[in-house]
């Protein structure tokens, strides 16, 4: 092993020790100081993912295999439309006024859901591609560390890692990134409107988790 790729494989190791301490910390931190790590660990993540930047086609943002792939956002809407329907009779389906409302609620959590892929796939996998031997270990080792911070939610956790798995293995097969931020959104919205928020703790996790409420239940945290 060369002296740089020896070198490569340090820094990658402590980014990923340092991105995910720093999301940790944002996770189980209360307010005011919350809103500081927060901050903190965006600024970290951004200019680690821009000094190690290899181009758009490296992490997924391309056209190449988008056509190929979108069979994935097919499946998550089959998915996402068998559970409303479920929801709806067992009368745990959540309400909603009109499209133009539903847009107004979800399109935050679709940009988050987008951002939380790239961090997964071009922040986590990349690195862990260049650590360790095999890919598909690579891509359940990225999924474990996707699914650990989202404890202690039982919910959200076992749904990451079974989707954060998926989605490693369909990037190392595709790279293309749209397709699984876009199955992503879907996925977390289905959640979000079939299930009740005293059973999610409306998808809050780390200290919100535990400090949730059920008569906040109108207030969305993701």
């Amino acid at each position: 092993m060369s002296e740089q790729t020896t070198s490569r494989r340090r820094r990658d190791l402590l980014e990923l020790s340092v991105g995910y301490a720093l999301i940790l910390l944002v996770i189980w931190t209360p307010r005011p100081w919350q809103r500081l790590l927060y901050c903190a660990a965006a600024i970290f993540l951004v200019a680690a993912l821009c000094i190690s930047f290899a181009g758009w086609k490296a992490m997924g943002l391309r056209m190449t295999n988008l056509g190929r792939s979108m069979w994935v956002v097919g499946v998550a809407l089959g998915i996402a439309a068998i559970a409303v329907v479920i929801a709806q009779r067992m009368h745990t389906l959540q309400p909603f006024t009109g499209p133009v409302a539903f847009v107004k609620r979800y399109w935050g959590y679709s940009l988050w859901a987008f951002a939380q892929q790239v961090l997964l796939q071009d922040f986590f996998l990349l690195r862990l591609l260049r650590l360790m031997r095999r890919p598909n270990s690579a891509a359940f080792a990225a999924a474990a560390i996707f699914s650990l911070a989202h404890l202690p939610n039982p919910i959200l956790t076992v749904v990451t890692f079974v989707w954060g798995s998926a989605a490693c293995l369909l990037f190392l097969h595709y790279r293309n990134l749209y397709p699984l931020a876009i199955a992503h959104a879907i996925f977390g919205i289905a959640i979000a409107v079939t299930l009740p928020g005293p059973v999610t703790h409306n998808m809050r996790v780390g200290l919100g988790y535990l400090t949730y409420a059920a008569h906040h239940g109108h207030h969305r945290r993701y």
